[in-house]
């Protein structure tokens, strides 16, 4: 509860704030109760970009010697259960942004527009921010550059921009 207190605590004052984490699913001794209890806590803290891996021993952790192991098939289905929420969501949130004003960097420019990425999106790691051509030659940008765009739609965890 401490840690959905905090994540509401600090939207209220950052509205724009967007929460990225990282989980492990099938960890020794990991019960389904625990992990529905995780599938929870991301339902009602919205983690923005979520990612999960599946627990596989690594040659001298002490998490090896632990009890009741989860077998690979069940790690990896609760990796896959968790992948499905985390991406539902993020594309939820994502959406949220629809004819809104974003701040772009611009990473790639070619003649069919650019590629950038927003001050939420870390480089090959989360979706692209695709901008359409300008409309006119005063709306130009180069790499390098920041602009502002409004953004037109969602497609999977891309943003989809017009200068």
């Amino acid at each position: 509860e401490k840690n959905l207190d905090r994540i509401a605590a600090w939207r209220a004052i950052c509205p724009d704030l967007v929460i990225r984490s990282t989980f492990i699913a099938g960890f020794p001794g990991e019960t389904e109760d625990e992990f529905s209890a995780l599938l929870q806590f991301m339902e009602e803290a919205q983690i923005d970009r979520a990612g999960c891996f599946a627990y596989s021993p690594v040659e001298g952790a002490t998490a090896n010697e632990l009890d009741h192991p989860v077998p690979e098939s069940l790690r990896e289905e609760r990796r896959s259960r968790f992948m499905a929420l985390a991406e539902e969501q993020s594309s939820r949130r994502l959406r949220r942004l629809v004819d809104q004003r974003i701040r772009v960097l611009v990473d790639h420019v070619t003649p069919e527009g650019g590629i950038g990425r927003s001050a939420a999106d870390a480089p090959e790691i989360d979706g692209i921010v695709k901008i359409l051509p300008p409309s006119k030659p005063s709306k130009r940008f180069r790499v390098g550059e920041f602009v502002r765009a409004t953004v037109l739609e969602t497609q999977g965890h891309d943003l989809i921009v017009e200068v």
